[in-house]
């Protein structure tokens, strides 16, 4: 069965004037936020780049607008560069929920893994309570895994600090952290009851059979190449259709 906001999407564009815009709200980090390439700065830090015409959220308003063409559809992307969890539940409600999303998908992991076993119980809490949230609030909810962290330090890396990143990222993959962080996910989905569109699964199917998925990290670290992001928004749209 279609998740309501198909339902919401039929209507309206059967009849535009049958009821309010449909809204859809995105919590998550850089990579919702739209970041792809990063390159050092003069400062010594890193500069990314910001492309939110080529992520998934934009890429996700183009097929349910050519689908459903006479229906309006609100888009709120709430990602942040960098952000965590923790951090998209402290600012949900300024960021989010005064638009009364009818759909929300949240997508943590890439930054929350970074820090450590220690950190894994306060992910899982974090995800609960913004489900929640988003729950009491009248949205339907998706949580979305991302995609996996780089499998190597790629040989394309030419800075140093950036490099050792890769490789505290790889020593995050390898050890197997990084899954107990989607496993973790997964388990919220179920426990809270709510929709789970699993592309970390589909990724290290791919890893799995060959592919090398590093190869696919526009910044060879984290961050999915522009292409790839629409593996992220077909895997939602055919979500919300099943």
């Amino acid at each position: 069965m279609a998740m309501k906001v198909i339902s919401l999407l039929k209507e309206k564009n059967a009849d535009a004037y049958s009821s309010r815009p449909v809204t859809i709200g995105f919590l998550g980090d850089s990579v919702t936020n739209g970041c792809f390439e990063v390159f050092p700065d003069v400062s010594g830090g890193f500069d990314t780049v910001y492309d939110t015409e080529s992520g998934y959220v934009s890429k996700i308003r183009k097929i349910l607008a050519t689908l459903y063409p006479k229906a309006q559809i609100n888009i709120v992307n709430a990602g942040i560069s960098g952000d965590s969890a923790p951090g998209g539940l402290r600012r949900m409600d300024r960021d989010l929920l005064p638009y009364k999303p009818d759909l929300t998908v949240v997508c943590f992991g890439l930054n929350d893994s970074c820090e450590g076993e220690d950190k894994l119980q306060k992910y899982i809490d974090s995800l609960t309570a913004i489900i929640e949230k988003l729950k009491a609030a009248g949205s339907e909810v998706i949580l979305m895994t991302p995609q996996p962290i780089c499998a190597r330090v790629h040989t394309k890396i030419d800075d140093e600090k950036l490099k050792n990143f890769a490789a505290h990222l790889v020593d995050i993959f390898k050890s197997g952290l990084f899954e107990r962080y989607m496993n973790a996910a997964r388990e919220v989905a179920k426990s809270c009851d709510v929709t789970l569109c699993d592309c970390y699964a589909k990724w290290m199917k791919m890893y799995e059979n060959g592919v090398d998925i590093t190869d696919l990290l526009a910044n060879y670290v984290n961050h999915p190449t522009r292409d790839m992001h629409w593996l992220f928004a077909m895997s939602l749209v055919e979500t919300m259709f099943n």
